[in-house]
């Protein structure tokens, strides 16, 4: 579960970085992103992707039973945590306009995990 959570809290913080592209965005980061998320050290899933979305600067995934909070700021910085009841990750980086990138950490029942993240607009 914790690997779960890792990857959507790397997922988030690529959400949450990326541009928007239509009218109604309110902050040049705001739509809808993909997240890859990858474990380079720890006992976690190897890889995830997923998608989440950002508005307001508030990044949020709807996919499952994590509780997800981040935020992207104005300069692209972005920082999520995501928690279960087996463990928590997070997740910090940088957005630009259509992409992003940045890495993750996190502890699950079995130990740390961590790894990197990268992101892209949809």
């Amino acid at each position: 579960m914790i690997s779960h959570l890792i990857r959507i809290g790397l997922l988030a913080v690529v959400c949450a970085t990326s541009a928007a592209t239509t009218a109604t965005a309110r902050t040049v980061f705001d739509g809808n992103w993909s997240v890859l998320i990858v474990t380079q050290r720890g006992d976690c899933d190897r890889a995830y992707r997923y998608g989440v979305q950002i508005l307001n600067g508030v990044v949020s995934y709807d996919g499952g039973m994590v509780n997800l909070v981040g935020r992207v700021s104005a300069n692209g910085a972005v920082r999520v945590i995501v928690s279960a009841a087996q463990g928590q990750a997070v997740g910090q980086g940088r957005l630009s306009r259509n992409a992003g990138q940045g890495s993750w950490n996190g502890r699950n029942s079995t130990g740390v995990c961590s790894g990197y993240w990268t992101a892209e607009r949809r």
